[in-house]
C-alpha cells in the first residue's frame, strides 16, 4: 500500500483556517493531560504527563486510580470525548464549538458518572497570560475539518518518528505529545548530566524544567506554529547547544536555524508536498541529530544501530 507523498496523507494545515480552533484545543488537550499528571508517579523527563496518537484521535492510555483504571480518548473521527474505566463504565460527549468553560465542566461530569473524582491544577501550562479553565469563555471554537487533519498530520508524524527512534539503543523518549507546548516529539540521550537549566518557562515551574533538561538531548518533532513561526513546522534542538550547532549544515534545502526559538526549522509544507514525505523527514531527524551529536562528542558507536525493520530482531554482536 502506497503512502508516501498522498496529498491526503499529508494534508494542508494553515494555521491562519484553524488559528482559534487550535488555540481552543490546545486548551483542551491540556485538561485531558491534567489528569494524567495528577494521577500519575513523577516520571524522569515528565513523560508521565503525555498524551499518545491513537487510531481514532488521541489518547492519556490508561491512568490509574486506586484499583481501578480510566482512559481518556478525544476521538477526531466522530469528534467525540471518551472515557472508559477498566470496570466497564463508559461516557461520553460530543466536540463542537463549546468555551473551555463548558468543556471543563462536561468533563468533571462525564467523570464523577463514573465514579471517578481527579482535582487538577485549572491554571493553563505554558501559556502567558492564560485565563482558567474555570473562567475561560473566550476560547469556543471548533472546526472538525481543522482538527481532523491536524490529527491525520500527527498520524504520519508519529508513524516517521517512530520509525526514526528504532535507529538509537541509549535512553530514548517514546514518541509522545507534550500537552504543554502542544508539540509531538521524540528525544535521544547522550547519557550524561547537562547543566542546569535556567528555566523561566511561562506557568511551568523552574525545577519541571531542570528535570526535564538534567541529561544532554537531542530532540525532534512537530510543532502546528504560532508567534515567530507562523506556520505548521517541524523543529530539532539540542541541549545544552554545543558550539558550532547552530552554523552546521542540515537536510533537507529549506530548513534553517531560527535565531528566536533557538531551534532548527523545517517548515511542514516542505515536507507535505516533496516527492517523498517521509525521506524529507527522516532527513531532517537525522541531519540534526548528527549536528548534535558530533559537535558534543556524543558515543555514537555505543548509542546507535542500524534503522528497525518488522519482525526482525536487532543484530547483537
Amino acid at each position: 500500500m502506497k503512502i508516501d507523498g498522498h496529498a491526503d496523507t499529508w494534508p494542508e494545515l494553515p494555521c491562519a483556517a484553524w488559528r482559534d480552533t487550535c488555540a481552543t484545543l490546545h486548551l483542551w488537550m491540556q485538561i485531558a493531560g491534567k489528569l494524567r499528571l495528577a494521577q500519575t508517579p513523577w516520571l524522569n523527563h515528565s513523560w508521565h504527563v503525555a498524551l499518545y496518537v491513537a487510531a481514532r484521535g488521541m489518547t492519556t492510555s490508561a491512568i490509574a486510580y486506586g484499583h481501578r483504571a480510566f482512559q481518556v480518548d478525544v476521538d477526531f473521527i466522530d469528534h467525540l470525548l471518551r472515557i472508559e474505566t477498566s470496570d466497564g463504565a463508559r461516557r461520553q460527549f460530543s466536540l463542537k464549538p463549546q468555551s473551555v468553560a463548558d468543556f471543563y465542566a462536561a468533563v468533571l461530569r462525564a467523570l464523577a458518572d463514573v465514579g471517578i473524582d481527579v482535582a487538577i491544577d485549572a491554571v493553563p501550562s505554558e501559556i502567558d497570560g492564560a485565563l482558567r479553565f474555570d473562567e475561560d469563555r473566550e476560547h469556543a471554537s471548533y472546526d472538525p475539518v481543522y482538527a481532523h487533519r491536524f490529527w491525520k498530520v500527527l498520524v504520519q508524524c508519529d508513524r516517521v518518528l517512530k520509525q526514526f527512534r528504532t535507529g538509537f539503543v541509549g535512553k530514548c523518549s517514546p514518541v509522545h505529545f507534550f500537552w504543554g507546548s502542544f508539540d509531538l516529539a521524540v528525544t535521544r540521550f547522550s547519557g550524561r548530566r547537562a547543566p542546569l537549566h535556567p528555566g523561566g518557562v511561562p506557568h511551568l515551574a523552574d525545577s519541571v524544567v531542570r528535570e526535564a533538561y538534567s541529561h544532554e538531548v537531542a530532540s525532534v518533532g512537530f510543532w502546528p506554529g504560532g508567534g515567530v513561526i507562523d506556520y505548521p513546522a517541524f523543529y530539532a534542538y539540542a541541549y545544552p547547544e554545543p558550539a558550532g550547532y547552530r552554523t552546521a549544515r542540515v537536510a533537507p534545502e529549506g530548513a534553517f536555524f531560527c535565531e528566536a526559538l533557538g531551534e532548527f526549522i523545517l517548515p511542514y509544507d516542505t515536507v507535505r508536498t516533496a516527492a517523498s514525505p517521509d525521506r524529507t523527514l527522516l532527513a531532517f531527524a537525522q541531519s540534526t541529530y548528527d549536528a548534535a551529536a558530533d559537535l558534543a562528542q556524543w558515543d555514537r558507536g555505543a548509542l546507535e544501530c542500524a534503522s528497525g525493520v518488522p519482525r526482525v530482531p536487532r543484530d547483537v554482536h
